[in-house]
Protein backbone atom coordinates (compact mmCIF):
# COMPACT_ATOMS: atom_id res chain seq x y z
CA UNK A 1 0.00 0.00 0.00
CA UNK A 2 1.42 3.10 -1.01
CA UNK A 3 0.96 6.09 1.05
CA UNK A 4 1.90 9.77 0.83
CA UNK A 5 4.19 11.21 3.85
CA UNK A 6 1.51 12.85 5.14
CA UNK A 7 -1.06 9.75 5.69
CA UNK A 8 1.78 7.03 6.23
CA UNK A 9 1.79 5.85 9.63
CA UNK A 10 5.38 5.14 10.16
CA UNK A 11 6.39 8.70 8.86
CA UNK A 12 4.03 9.59 11.81
CA UNK A 13 5.23 7.41 13.94
CA UNK A 14 8.86 9.07 13.17
CA UNK A 15 7.49 12.83 13.35
CA UNK A 16 5.54 11.75 16.98
CA UNK A 17 8.71 9.83 18.69
CA UNK A 18 11.17 13.12 17.13
CA UNK A 19 8.67 15.43 18.55
CA UNK A 20 8.76 14.20 22.10
CA UNK A 21 12.41 13.60 22.00
CA UNK A 22 13.06 17.11 21.48
CA UNK A 23 10.43 18.62 23.58
CA UNK A 24 10.08 16.22 26.31
CA UNK A 25 6.89 18.45 27.85
CA UNK A 26 5.04 17.67 24.77
CA UNK A 27 1.60 16.14 25.19
CA UNK A 28 1.35 13.24 22.20
CA UNK A 29 -1.89 13.54 20.83
CA UNK A 30 -2.84 10.83 17.76
CA UNK A 31 -5.39 12.83 15.65
CA UNK A 32 -8.04 10.40 13.43
CA UNK A 33 -5.97 8.26 11.59
CA UNK A 34 -6.89 5.02 10.13
CA UNK A 35 -3.82 3.60 12.14
CA UNK A 36 -4.58 4.81 14.95
CA UNK A 37 -4.28 2.21 17.53
CA UNK A 38 -0.73 0.67 15.11
CA UNK A 39 0.79 4.36 15.22
CA UNK A 40 -0.43 4.82 19.44
CA UNK A 41 1.56 1.96 20.22
CA UNK A 42 4.46 2.12 18.22
CA UNK A 43 5.21 5.65 19.53
CA UNK A 44 4.41 5.17 22.83
CA UNK A 45 6.12 1.59 23.21
CA UNK A 46 8.96 2.93 21.34
CA UNK A 47 9.97 5.66 24.32
CA UNK A 48 8.71 3.68 27.00
CA UNK A 49 10.91 0.75 26.00
CA UNK A 50 14.07 2.95 25.24
CA UNK A 51 16.51 1.89 27.30
CA UNK A 52 15.86 -1.85 26.18
CA UNK A 53 16.03 -0.53 22.83
CA UNK A 54 19.54 0.90 23.44
CA UNK A 55 20.72 -2.28 24.98
CA UNK A 56 19.83 -3.81 22.14
CA UNK A 57 21.75 -1.73 19.84
CA UNK A 58 24.71 -1.85 21.78
CA UNK A 59 24.96 -5.19 21.96
CA UNK A 60 24.16 -6.17 18.40
CA UNK A 61 25.05 -2.65 16.55
CA UNK A 62 28.26 -1.35 19.04
CA UNK A 63 30.68 -1.84 15.79
CA UNK A 64 28.57 0.07 13.53
CA UNK A 65 26.71 2.94 15.37
CA UNK A 66 27.45 5.14 17.68
CA UNK A 67 23.71 6.29 19.07
CA UNK A 68 25.07 9.33 20.77
CA UNK A 69 26.92 10.39 17.80
CA UNK A 70 23.87 9.77 14.97
CA UNK A 71 21.26 11.80 13.53
CA UNK A 72 18.51 12.09 15.94
CA UNK A 73 15.48 11.47 13.23
CA UNK A 74 17.98 8.39 12.14
CA UNK A 75 18.00 7.53 15.42
CA UNK A 76 14.36 7.55 16.01
CA UNK A 77 13.64 5.49 12.71
CA UNK A 78 15.99 2.98 13.83
CA UNK A 79 14.64 2.72 17.10
CA UNK A 80 11.46 2.59 15.95
CA UNK A 81 12.10 -0.56 13.84
CA UNK A 82 13.68 -1.94 16.27
CA UNK A 83 10.79 -1.52 18.77
CA UNK A 84 8.58 -3.74 15.88
CA UNK A 85 11.18 -6.32 15.86
CA UNK A 86 11.15 -6.67 19.23
CA UNK A 87 7.15 -6.18 20.32
CA UNK A 88 5.43 -7.19 16.85
CA UNK A 89 5.62 -10.75 16.00
CA UNK A 90 3.29 -11.20 13.89
CA UNK A 91 4.43 -8.42 11.44
CA UNK A 92 7.27 -10.03 8.68
CA UNK A 93 10.61 -9.01 9.41
CA UNK A 94 10.35 -7.93 5.84
CA UNK A 95 7.83 -5.37 5.63
CA UNK A 96 8.88 -3.75 9.23
CA UNK A 97 12.25 -3.18 7.20
CA UNK A 98 10.67 -2.16 3.86
CA UNK A 99 8.29 0.25 5.51
CA UNK A 100 10.92 2.02 7.82
CA UNK A 101 12.88 2.75 4.23
CA UNK A 102 10.40 4.11 2.86
CA UNK A 103 9.22 6.59 5.31
CA UNK A 104 13.19 7.33 6.09
CA UNK A 105 12.89 8.77 2.18
CA UNK A 106 11.19 11.63 3.72
CA UNK A 107 13.58 12.43 6.66
CA UNK A 108 16.73 11.04 5.17
CA UNK A 109 18.81 11.33 1.87
CA UNK A 110 19.68 8.03 -0.27
CA UNK A 111 23.18 7.52 1.19
CA UNK A 112 21.96 7.05 4.98
CA UNK A 113 18.82 4.99 3.63
CA UNK A 114 20.99 2.45 2.19
CA UNK A 115 23.23 2.32 5.67
CA UNK A 116 19.57 2.30 7.41
CA UNK A 117 18.36 -1.04 5.35
CA UNK A 118 22.18 -2.48 6.13
CA UNK A 119 21.70 -1.98 9.82
CA UNK A 120 18.07 -3.05 10.02
CA UNK A 121 19.10 -5.87 8.13
CA UNK A 122 22.08 -6.90 10.46
CA UNK A 123 19.86 -6.31 13.88
CA UNK A 124 16.49 -8.21 12.11
CA UNK A 125 18.56 -11.18 11.91
CA UNK A 126 20.17 -10.89 15.58
CA UNK A 127 16.72 -10.22 17.23
CA UNK A 128 14.96 -12.60 15.65
CA UNK A 129 17.30 -15.34 14.78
Amino acid sequence: MKYNGKNNPRVIIIQKIYSKLINNDLDLNFPKHRYKKFIKDIVNGTLERNEVINNEINLHLKDDIDVRRIDKVFEVILKSAIFELLYKPTTSTNIIIKEYLNASNFFIDLSQTKFLNAVLDKISKKIRA
